[in-house]
């Protein structure tokens, strides 16, 4: 029989340095799916306070906001419980989302056409997601605005200036190759340096936080946090969280020098955005990541952003369904199991082909691929909710095990739960791993008790003396939860 879960004490509250009060139950808490679901051989509750995991809703490819509801029942079934939205803002001249010239009005695109205020179809769209028991974060813009915004010539000390007095566009450099730098020369940076002019600037965003998360957005994800002052975010967070308690708060910090992150530390974010996509499986960069920051705060790992190309265009040319939907499972299930959030771009479940963009991006962009991953995304997600130990950032580490078979080794900090990633690198050769050499004492495994939770493989235990066949490619997650049956 299982043990009864209420007899060991929530870890609720337990939040990391700098992080602000965990959220509250609320109505949402309402819709949640049963409190016990077996999982494998394991009967689980819903996890405390559960990681996000998040469903990027892309604004010009769902189409007006009063059509976004067509798609919540979808994400909903899929087990997320989150949308985050790229900006909705009416854009500049370029008319991408990210060049925002006024951030009261939609985007022409998201508009409804019947003549409502904005705020109105906004509140309209929250309580449909609401109603589906999804919360939503809004990206937000600080760092920059549209070069041809009215406060370039209304507020013209707001902004960065070139030796010559125009306004400067921001930059990203690359952090493998400093000679290797990106312009975006329809954005104009704005200066966030200690100045008089800056409480103007900062007081601007400061209201128009509060206006979003006064219109029911429960979180925001931060555009290029790290291009922002720690105090600044500080000032918003707080501002934001006057309005509604709890509001999370995602930084994106991709792409940026480790010192840059580190600055962050004392803004009270609740979670960061990880560079595990990249990860070959081999080298340590991506485990001493981690390992730095999650002090900081918890992280959030995604197959493939809108930043990035869709995972199809980088599997081999000719591809064929069966190679394609086993390359999108092990992305997806690495992305739950390595990190405490998940973040999965709209299309990801179908598999498209074709990388959403910020300027042309249109809802006849909806692709027909005949491939539908729904069912092992949700079966997924619903496991994730349930193993505590993937909503907790404790120490992980990577362990060799020879012929291409790795494994992540990961414990929760203040709790005995731990969970064994079994990875077979090797994409064309299946591979055999005897038991008793993943529970090698050096291991610190041991003889815990490990049930496998792997969607479609999650029937037993791994147990002393037997052996684990991983296919080509795939990935087996194996976890020790104090609330399993005995």
């Amino acid at each position: 029989m299982p043990t009864d879960p209420t007899s060991r004490p929530s870890l609720a509250g337990l939040r990391f340095p700098g992080q602000g009060p965990a959220r509250q139950p609320g109505p949402l808490d309402a819709l949640a799916p049963p409190a016990l679901r077996k999982v494998g051989v394991m009967l689980l509750p819903i996890v405390d306070d559960p990681a996000p995991r998040i469903y990027n809703l892309f604004p010009t490819l769902a189409g007006p906001l009063s059509r976004w509801h067509e798609h919540f029942a979808r994400i909903r079934r899929m087990r997320f419980n989150w949308i985050y939205v790229n900006p909705i803002h009416y854009p500049g001249f370029s008319g991408s989302l990210y060049a925002v010239k006024d951030y009261h009005a939609l985007h022409p695109l998201l508009d409804d056409g019947s003549g409502r205020s904005a705020a109105d179809q906004i509140r309209e769209m929250l309580d449909a997601a609401h109603e589906h028991g999804l919360k939503v974060m809004l990206d937000l813009v600080v760092n920059h605005t549209a070069k041809d915004s009215p406060w370039v010539d209304e507020h013209p000390d707001w902004y960065v200036r070139e030796p010559d007095g125009s306004v400067q566009s921001p930059f990203a450099i690359d952090p493998a190759d400093a000679n290797n730098k990106t312009v975006w020369g329809d954005l104009a940076e704005l200066d966030f340096t200690p100045r008089p002019a800056r409480d103007g600037l900062v007081a601007q965003y400061a209201a128009i936080t509060r206006h979003y998360a006064g219109l029911g957005f429960d979180g925001f994800r931060c555009d290029a946090a790290y291009k922002v002052p720690a105090d600044v975010w500080a000032e918003l967070i707080g501002q934001a969280r006057a309005v509604r308690p709890g509001a999370l708060f995602a930084a994106e910090t991709l792409g940026c020098r480790l010192p840059e992150i580190e600055q962050l530390r004392p803004a009270g974010f609740d979670y960061l955005f990880n560079s595990s996509k990249w990860w070959d499986f081999r080298e340590s960069w991506l485990l001493d990541q981690y390992d730095a920051f999650r002090s900081l705060a918890p992280s959030i790992a995604f197959p493939e952003s809108h930043d990035t190309p869709r995972l199809r265009a980088e599997l081999p040319q000719g591809a064929g369904t069966q190679a394609v939907e086993a390359a999108y499972r092990r992305a997806w299930l690495f992305a739950s199991v390595f990190s405490s959030g998940t973040m999965m771009p709209m299309g990801f479940e179908f598999a498209f082909a074709g990388k959403p963009d910020v300027v042309t991006t249109r809802p006849e962009h909806w692709e027909d691929t005949g491939i539908d991953l729904q069912g092992f995304i949700g079966a997924v997600n619903d496991m994730k909710q349930r193993a505590r130990v993937l909503n907790w950032e404790g120490p992980q580490a990577l362990v060799e095990l020879g012929a291409d078979v790795c494994m992540l080794v990961r414990r929760a900090e203040h709790d005995p739960d731990v969970s064994v990633v079994v990875i077979n690198r090797d994409r064309k050769e299946g591979r055999r791993l005897p038991v008793d050499l993943v529970r090698h004492p050096q291991y610190g495994v041991g003889a815990v008790p490990l049930a496998e939770m792997t969607p479609a493989r999650a029937k037993g235990r791994l147990d002393a003396q037997a052996n684990v066949f991983l296919e080509p490619g795939e990935i087996r997650l194996f976890v020790h939860d104090p609330r399993e049956p005995s």
